[in-house]
């Protein structure tokens, strides 16, 4: 007999029919009338299904003890309508077979709530709890709508390298990779030579896809890349990670503007996809760990996002009688605090700030002719703040090896770039979404850490 999974059984399964279904024990409850209530969850959906065991169902009085929370078991019965409060079927057992115990004495994920400090130091069983579960859920729901959205608008999906010999933001926060003797090196006072490592030459993990997807944006048209990326941001807080997923489309032929329209366009794609399809564990996030996450997510889904440009929030920030801790001044990053002031007090929706100072953007962006601004432009949303970066790309040669150097780059060893401004240079754009961070945005969790099944952060790489 073919396995149903628990989450088409609730929703579709009816009385008299016969399925099998294998799981974990969430709990087993035992009658003086000689049958067992067992809940089996087996991660398809929120909830678990309600198995009635009979003493009398072969097999089950050897392994009925070993029937503990944790466990593992392949049960086959026939669906009835159940008497209990919040369930449509229940599953009365006609076999029963044990795949893995869990002892009860050891078991860490006992029936009580547990901090998510410590289910952090368990992560290889955390998937198991109601909230990690749907967190799972959410995050493939979510990751199908990204690849959805831009297959349907005919976008190529391309696969940019994790290792890299070039710095996208200039900030020098990249992970190096060798496989030169560590040990000997610690010991010699020379410059290291890494015409002798494995790549011949300086590497690291690659902190964004964006720079290789310009090359395909500029040959094969719309392009998205969505993988892992790497930050060596000595920063413990709860908004920062140092490995994490990113989404970075490129687009030839658009403007700044353009590229707003699609940034917008794609945040509500993905707020009316999971609205669509996780609506049982966003109903569950809901209730239990944000009470806005619906109301955020439907704003966010059906208004339409003001523009704002940075000089204009800088007045708005230096003009309320809001009490900030980092000061507001034209020419500094916007923290999160000013921009959930701005979104959620001043304009009460989701905004795109634009036009940023230079000095405070990566080379790469292009230049207004004020002298002063980039094409540059933030989303922001509500209780998030910041989750989409992008720009207009700077397609001059001339004025791109100028903000090189400014920025204290070697063109040289940016030649594959500036070839892309020598060879049929065309006005691009695009924009960087981090995907834990939409995935905390619907989810309300307040820690990004929990957001990705297993965090990479400062003295922590378990698992």
């Amino acid at each position: 007999m073919k396995r149903t999974k628990i989450a088409q059984v609730l929703s579709a399964g009816q009385p008299e029919e016969t399925h099998q279904i294998c799981g974990w024990v969430r709990t087993r409850r035992d009658s003086k009338q000689g049958f067992s209530f067992i809940e089996m969850n087996d991660g398809s959906c929120m909830h678990g299904l309600q198995v009635i065991v009979d003493a009398d169902v072969p097999g089950f009085s050897e392994i009925h003890k070993l029937i503990t929370t944790g466990a593992s078991l392949r049960v086959a019965g026939k669906l009835q309508e159940s008497p209990g409060k919040g369930q449509r079927v229940e599953m009365l057992a006609t076999e029963i077979e044990l795949f893995g115990t869990a002892d009860a004495d050891t078991y860490p994920l006992q029936k009580k709530r547990h901090s998510f400090e410590f289910l952090r130091e368990i992560a290889h069983l955390r998937p198991r709890t109601n909230t990690f579960g749907a967190i799972t859920r959410v995050r493939n729901v979510l990751s199908a709508g990204v690849h959805n959205f831009f297959q349907e608008r005919g976008f190529n999906y391309i696969q940019t390298p994790v290792i890299t010999t070039s710095d996208c933001e200039g900030a020098g926060e990249m992970f190096q990779v060798t496989t030169l003797d560590l040990e000997r090196l610690a010991q010699v006072k020379t410059e290291i030579d890494f015409s002798q490592d494995f790549f011949g030459k300086k590497a690291s993990l690659t902190v964004s896809g964006q720079l290789e997807a310009e090359i395909f944006a500029c040959s094969v048209g719309d392009c998205y890349t969505f993988g892992p990326t790497f930050r060596a941001e000595n920063s413990n807080t709860t908004r920062h990670l140092a490995e994490f997923w990113m989404i970075e489309p490129e687009m030839p032929f658009y403007d700044l503007n353009d590229n707003m329209e699609l940034a917008e366009e794609f945040i509500q794609y993905l707020m009316k996809t999971v609205l669509e399809k996780a609506p049982a564990d966003l109903e569950f996030f809901n209730q239990r760990i944000e009470k806005t996450v619906l109301e955020t997510i439907h704003q966010i889904a059906e208004t339409p996002f003001e523009r704002v440009p940075y000089t204009t929030a800088i007045e708005i920030l230096t003009s309320c009688d809001e009490k900030f801790e980092y000061p507001v001044e034209w020419g500094n990053d916007l923290q999160s605090e000013h921009e959930r002031f701005l979104t959620e007090k001043h304009f009460k929706k989701p905004i795109i700030l634009f036009d940023y100072p230079r000095s405070i953007k990566p080379f790469y962006m292009r230049c207004n002719d004020d002298g002063k601004t980039v094409r540059a432009m933030d989303v922001l949303v509500p209780r998030i703040g910041e989750i989409i970066g992008g720009s207009q790309r700077e397609e001059r040669l001339d004025v791109l090896e100028a903000r090189m150097k400014e920025c204290d780059l070697d063109p040289e060893e940016y030649w594959w770039y500036l070839d892309l401004r020598r060879f049929g240079s065309v006005p691009h754009s695009g924009f960087g979404l981090g995907f834990e961070r939409i995935v905390q945005l619907v989810t309300g969790m307040q820690n990004i850490r929990d957001c990705i099944p297993f965090p990479r952060t400062p003295k922590n790489a378990s698992f």
